[in-house]
C-alpha cells in the first residue's frame, strides 16, 4: 500500500511539474519573476549526489537563491511596468522551481504544487499589464513561497515584497521611457 501511495505522489508530482513548466498563456508580455525560495529538505541540505557520469548537480540552496534573486528582479520590472522583462524573470523562476522538483524528488508534493496558481495569477496581470493586479499577486505569491516553507519545516526561511533593489547595475524601466 505504501507504494501505491508513493507512486500515486509522484504521478501527482509529475502532473504539477508539467504545469510549472508549460509556457505562459501570455502573448510576448512579460511575466514577473517570483522568488520562492523552497526550504532545504534536511536530506537535500548538503547538495545532491553527482550522477554516474559525472555530471554537476547544483544544490537546491543554489537553485533557490537564484529563485529568490529572481523573485526581487520580477518585481521591480512590474514596478516599472517593464513587462518584458517581468516575462523574463518570471520564465527563469518557473524553470528554477522545475529544476529544484525534478531534481531533488524527496521534495514534498505539496511544496510542487502551492506555487502553481500564485504564478499563474502573476503571469496573467503580467500579460495584461495591470500594475495593480501584478503588486495583487505578487503579494499572493510570496504569500505562497512562505506558505512552502512552512510546510516542509522551513517557516525560518521568510519571504517578503522587495523594499530596495541590490542591482544598482541594472536599469529596470522599459527601453524608450525615463
Amino acid at each position: 500500500m505504501d507504494i501505491n501511495r508513493a507512486q500515486a505522489a509522484n504521478r501527482y508530482k509529475a502532473k504539477s511539474i508539467a504545469r510549472l513548466d508549460r509556457p505562459m498563456r501570455l502573448s510576448g508580455l512579460i511575466g514577473v519573476l517570483m522568488v520562492c525560495a523552497f526550504p532545504l529538505a534536511s536530506s537535500a541540505q548538503s547538495g545532491a549526489k553527482p550522477p554516474a557520469n559525472g555530471q554537476y548537480v547544483p544544490r537546491l540552496g543554489d537553485i533557490m537563491n537564484a529563485a529568490q534573486m529572481r523573485h526581487m528582479k520580477l518585481w521591480f520590472a512590474g514596478q516599472t511596468r517593464n513587462w518584458e522583462l517581468a516575462n523574463y524573470e518570471l520564465r527563469l523562476l518557473k524553470a528554477s522551481l522545475v529544476e529544484a522538483a525534478s531534481l531533488y524528488g524527496d521534495l514534498p508534493v505539496d511544496n510542487v504544487t502551492t506555487m502553481v496558481k500564485p504564478l499563474e495569477a502573476v503571469g496573467d496581470a503580467v500579460a495584461a499589464g495591470d500594475s495593480r493586479r501584478f503588486a495583487r499577486t505578487f503579494g499572493e505569491l510570496t504569500a505562497g513561497c512562505n506558505a512552502c516553507h512552512q510546510l516542509i519545516k522551513h517557516g525560518f526561511i521568510v519571504m517578503r515584497v522587495p523594499e530596495a533593489s541590490p542591482f544598482s547595475n541594472q536599469v529596470f524601466t522599459p527601453r524608450g521611457k525615463p
